[in-house]
């Protein structure tokens, strides 16, 4: 069993992903359509410092499959569990956490599969 399979494995929780906003041109953003990933969601707290050199607290470690965007959120849960605005605004949700940092580790003897997680 390789370390991609294993990640697969445990990545056995779904939740919504959308990816960074983009300005509406009215001062507000919209988002992408939002999808469903699976992953494996640890929340724990813990300080983190993101690539500018800034810390912060994090409230969950969330390993996925994928590549995420800094800024785009996540939820736990499905879309069945959203209602049609909560959709096109994640802010709106209160368990749907901007992405503030996302580590991507690359596997021994690997330059193209990687360990990935996004802290919230």
């Amino acid at each position: 069993m390789s370390i991609i399979d294993f990640v697969e494995g445990v990545c056995v929780q779904q939740c919504v992903y959308w990816g960074t906003p983009k300005p509406d041109g009215y001062g507000s953003e919209t988002y992408a359509e939002p999808v469903e990933i699976m992953c494996r969601w640890d929340s724990s707290t813990k300080l983190v410092t993101s690539a500018k050199g800034e810390q912060f607290v994090c409230v969950a470690e969330v390993m996925v499959t994928q590549e995420l965007d800094i800024d785009g959120r996540l939820y736990l849960g499905s879309l069945d569990d959203l209602d049609s605005n909560q959709e096109l605004d994640p802010k709106s949700i209160t368990k749907a956490y901007r992405i503030k940092q996302f580590g991507k580790t690359p596997l021994f003897q690997s330059t193209d599969e990687f360990v990935m997680v996004a802290y919230l």
